[in-house]
């Protein structure tokens, strides 16, 4: 058997023991096997469409960390509560946390008992934030940046922040990166692939009829 028909298998299972779905919504299965085969990726799913299974379930299947740039705090704080009440390890570190609990974030991370971490650009930019990584006993294994339709100017919530996250892509050379949003026209996702350096990167794009594939 093919790594990565085993890998979609192994998906398929964790779709299932862990979130509790018995069947991947449409485009789901296409834009995960991306993640798994190691490719940089640009998704673009409905509010309701399930995006962030398509890096969650990766995160698991990873033997590594997995980084998630979220722009806002409720955001954060609303996947990480939903991945732990699935008995998913996952932290954020941003300004909402007290020292105590922040400390005790970054231990964990740094023990090798988390396997995705939440942060906003900024924090992700910090060189504490760097240091921790560095030091954590499981390497980053994939980034998610969420809401990438902040990158752009062209799209709503523009965040300037969002910019400095193309450096990620020679931080990280062979880490794969996958940008999601559930708004973006077609200036908007260019904005997304210049910015974020995914150029070469397979783009999906569903709409509320029909997938829709772009290479």
């Amino acid at each position: 058997m093919e790594k990565n028909d085993e890998l979609l298998m192994r998906a398929q299972a964790v779709l299932k023991t862990t979130f509790g779905y018995n069947e991947f919504r449409p485009m789901q299965k296409e834009v995960i096997a991306s993640v798994l085969s190691g490719r940089d990726t640009l998704a673009v799913m409905p509010t309701g469409g399930g995006k962030s299974l398509c890096y969650q379930i990766p995160a698991l299947l990873f033997g590594g960390i997995t980084l998630v740039v979220s722009p806002l705090i409720s955001l954060m704080q609303d996947q990480v509560a939903s991945l732990v009440e699935n008995g998913v390890s996952a932290v954020f570190l941003n300004s909402s946390l007290e020292w105590g609990d922040y400390l005790d974030a970054v231990q964990r991370i740094k023990s090798g008992s988390v396997k995705l971490v939440y942060l906003s650009p900024e924090a992700l930019a910090a060189d504490r934030t760097q240091s921790i990584l560095h030091d954590a006993s499981l390497p980053v294994s994939c980034i998610t940046i969420d809401e990438a339709h902040c990158i752009s100017e062209w799209g709503h919530d523009f965040r300037p922040e969002y910019r400095q996250l193309g450096l990620l892509a020679d931080r990280y050379p062979q880490v794969p990166r996958i940008a999601l949003t559930a708004t973006a026209d077609a200036e908007t996702r260019a904005d997304i692939k210049h910015y974020l350096k995914l150029e070469n990167s397979p783009e999906f794009v569903a709409s509320f009829d029909r997938p829709n594939i772009y290479y």
